[in-house]
């Protein structure tokens, strides 16, 4: 199957770059595997031309694109049941919840939010990853942006990319913060566990921005803001400043016990298994109308619940 050709101008700033290297900064949301097997295959022309990945562009070239889904990777329609926030003809807001995983992957081929969402619309798979722009992690929960046809899925990668996007995060971590501040640390692949992320110089820049909510005896609820949208990036950052997130099995370390906590707060601390993150808001600017448009969404049960225990039985001094 083909979806729609994508047509592209390389910018000045790629120039000197080789095709494979030019492609993958200007459509991330493909694989740079899949952009070179197109390249190979001729699914890419260079001014009317076939060239090679490793060929250098100058800047300024005309890109066709004829995107080929990969069968081998096909990813099926499930009816699994979805929250929608907002939707229309250029795109769908979903509040995900806890424990979906967004795209398919070694471990879970089915059962995710990218099945999902071809069951809901049929027509998303003419898009790369139904459509979807971003993503969260699997125990992070909210709001996420799906285009619903290629040009707005264009447009709105573009914001994405120019960190147009407004993303906003409610977080319970460990620890009484007394006020808000910017983490502005570089993140990579953790040295030894190839599955996690770690502050590195030299790694990519990541920025956060957090600020005070609520304040716990323990705990603090922040509202954490991204500037730069990286792999678990606010889980690392916040755990790099020795506030790690309540429940983060990967980034918090094992559960620990509070002084003459309640029976009640103990049990609720221990008792929260995913981290306490939440994507509660969502802004950009609409693909078709250029207005800007936000959503919220509330906490999920489980972290209003976490919140309400924190207050009740451990109020800020």
């Amino acid at each position: 199957m083909k979806t729609e050709q994508i047509e592209l101008i390389i910018p000045q700033e790629l120039a000197g770059l080789r095709l494979d290297q030019a492609l993958a900064e200007l459509c991330p949301e493909f694989s740079r595997s899949r952009l070179k097997s197109w390249v190979n295959s001729g699914d890419v022309l260079v001014d009317q031309r076939v060239l090679r990945p490793r060929d250098k562009i100058r800047g300024g070239e005309s890109i066709s694109i004829n995107p080929i889904a990969d069968t081998s990777l096909e990813v099926k329609a499930e009816p699994i049941e979805l929250n929608i926030v907002y939707e229309d003809e250029s795109m769908i807001v979903v509040n995900k919840p806890a424990g979906l995983v967004v795209h398919p992957a070694a471990g879970n081929w089915a059962g995710t939010l990218q099945n999902a969402l071809l069951h809901y619309d049929p027509n998303l798979e003419g898009l790369p990853r139904a459509g979807l722009v971003h993503r969260i992690d699997k125990e992070t929960s909210g709001l996420l942006m799906v285009a619903r046809n290629l040009t707005a899925h264009k447009t709105l990668v573009d914001q994405l990319q120019a960190r147009a996007f407004q993303r906003e995060y409610l977080t319970v971590v460990r620890g009484f913060i007394t006020a808000g501040g910017t983490i502005d640390e570089p993140l990579a692949r953790h040295p030894t566990d190839r599955k996690r992320y770690a502050v590195k110089a030299g790694g990519k820049e990541a920025i956060t921005h957090y600020r005070v909510e609520k304040r716990f005896a323990k705990h603090t609820l922040l509202k954490v803001k991204l500037e730069t949208g990286r792999t678990h990036q606010i889980r690392v950052h916040l755990s790099h400043r020795h506030h790690p997130i309540v429940g983060d099995q990967v980034y918090g370390g094992r559960y620990k016990a509070i002084a003459n906590a309640s029976e009640l707060l103990t049990e609720t601390l221990r008792g929260f298994r995913r981290q306490a993150l939440h994507a509660a808001r969502l802004g950009v600017v609409h693909p078709l109308s250029g207005e800007d448009i936000s959503w919220q969404c509330e906490l999920p049960d489980d972290m209003a619940n976490l919140v309400k225990v924190l207050q009740q039985e451990s109020p800020a001094p």
